[in-house]
């Protein structure tokens, strides 16, 4: 049973007041984007990396990231859709993997993401078809319409959802193949195949798996390096 990677990476720097998409903005030594794919690299179970950026980026993504600083285990770049589902149906349409694989479907931006966690995020998908990591929810979350509160919803129930997410090869073509036969759009890869009634495992994440997004997100990133609270090796 083989682990593949799909890293989604297309997004625009319109957020954090970039000039340049924020998955090739520096951090540290080298764009954000080539220190997530080195730590995917890292972990032992993986086989391949593919990475999906816009149509229009793929040249320089594969001249900037992968051959300055990609390992062998990037198999290729990918180009990607209008809309992050269309391009992760595109990158698992590139992926040459068998029904019992795994794949793991990681953020470009989330260069921190717990490497301790994958084994057990891969067993549980071994098992039950499909598992992402998450963390409990820390603060009050309300329900609101047009400004106004609704409910107060039960944090105790509420998880913040990150990624790597897994999925068994098949499950998530097959997830992938029905939404867009139906028309349907999930908020995550994850809420396809609860759709299309499977279940997902949860595997505790990490409060610095966050997703770098906004000149907050990037600043926090950097500082968090100075100080040595997080590595990227």
């Amino acid at each position: 049973m083989a682990v593949h990677v799909l890293v989604p990476a297309a997004g625009a720097g319109r957020r954090i007041g970039a000039t340049i998409n924020k998955q090739y903005l520096e951090l540290g030594d080298r764009p954000i984007l080539a220190h997530t794919l080195a730590r995917l690299a890292a972990l032992p179970e993986v086989a391949s990396i593919r990475v999906i950026v816009p149509a229009t980026e793929c040249d320089y993504c594969r001249a900037e990231v992968v051959a300055r600083f990609a390992p062998d285990k990037v198999a290729g770049v990918v180009a990607g859709g209008a809309e992050r589902q269309d391009s992760v149906r595109n990158g698992l349409a590139a992926c040459t993997a068998e029904d019992d694989d795994l794949v793991l479907i990681h953020d470009g931006v989330r260069p921190f993401f717990p490497r301790q966690a994958m084994t057990e995020l891969l067993a549980v998908t071994a098992r039950l078809g499909a598992a992402i990591l998450a963390i409990p929810a820390q603060d009050t979350i309300k329900e609101a319409v047009d400004g106004q509160v609704v409910r107060t919803l039960e944090r105790s129930r509420l998880w913040q959802v990150q990624t790597p997410q897994a999925f068994r090869f098949g499950l998530i073509e097959a997830a992938h193949r029905q939404a867009l036969a139906a028309g349907f759009t999930g908020t995550d890869d994850a809420s396809l195949v609860e759709w299309c009634g499977g279940t997902v495992g949860i595997v505790s994440g990490s409060p610095y798996n966050f997703k770098i997004t906004t000149p907050a997100d990037l600043a926090l990133a950097r500082a968090l390096l100075a100080s040595g609270e997080v590595t990227l090796t």
